[in-house]
């Protein structure tokens, strides 16, 4: 399968182009291969950038838009604007190719990308940037989510007594854990959560934000009273 993934649930804007083929037996993975990835770190670009990395991702892999079998978007968590913008787009593929779109937790592809680091199994808790001075996080034992996706303050956060911690850069150095050089989720880790799903060809769910709190920007009050201040 040729399955586009994208992602925006971080400052990092990501886009690339998986193939994905089912496991050669029993006990073997689902093999994951990334044929072309865009990565732009830009909180405030997330609109402008991302499309333009979906088409040089084809163009780079050779690969036309009526060639792919689906797409992979990050849902989150995150933050309420740069989140929706990854949403949208994959939605919009979606529709205007008649494509399934499956959404996948953002923390969760993390976790699959440290997995494969030699550090990656047992214990891991994976943070993000919340902002607010607030991470959203999660807890994963050999791979699986064992508690999240939540949000709150770094000392509110329940700290493996052992393993090791994968995510913001500028958050992992909060905890007394061994950090894993993964930062934010590839288009392979986006791709490797949701592989069972599409090689099963299964219905994707509705896609549904994590956004885990309300949004920064909230309607003014002062709309919903008349010119009489009633």
């Amino acid at each position: 399968m040729l399955v586009l993934a994208v992602d925006t649930a971080t400052p990092a804007v990501t886009a690339g182009l998986v193939h994905l083929s089912p496991a050669a037996d029993a006990d073997s993975l689902p093999a994951v291969a990334t044929l072309s990835a865009r990565v732009k770190v830009d909180a405030r670009a997330h609109a402008e950038v991302l499309t333009p990395q979906i088409l040089e991702c084809l163009s780079e892999a050779g690969v036309s838009r009526a060639e792919l079998d689906a797409v992979v978007v990050g849902i989150g968590p995150g933050p309420f604007t740069g989140l929706r913008v990854g949403m949208a787009t994959a939605a919009a593929f979606g529709d205007a190719l008649g494509l399934p779109v499956h959404g996948v937790c953002s923390l969760d592809a993390i976790a699959a990308d440290a997995a494969a680091e030699p550090r990656g199994r047992g214990e891991l808790l994976v943070v993000t940037d919340a902002r607010r001075r607030e991470v959203y996080w999660a807890r994963y034992l050999d791979g699986a989510r064992v508690a999240g996706p939540e949000v709150g303050k770094p000392a509110d956060v329940p700290v493996p007594e052992a393993g090791a911690i994968a995510g913001s850069a500028a958050h992992v150095d909060y905890f007394d854990l061994p950090v894993l050089p993964v930062e934010t989720p590839s288009p392979a880790g986006l791709v490797t959560v949701a592989a069972a799903a599409l090689l099963a060809g299964t219905a994707p769910e509705a896609l549904v934000p994590l956004y885990l709190r309300r949004p920064d920007a909230v309607e003014n009050a002062f709309r919903t009273l008349d010119r009489t201040g009633a």
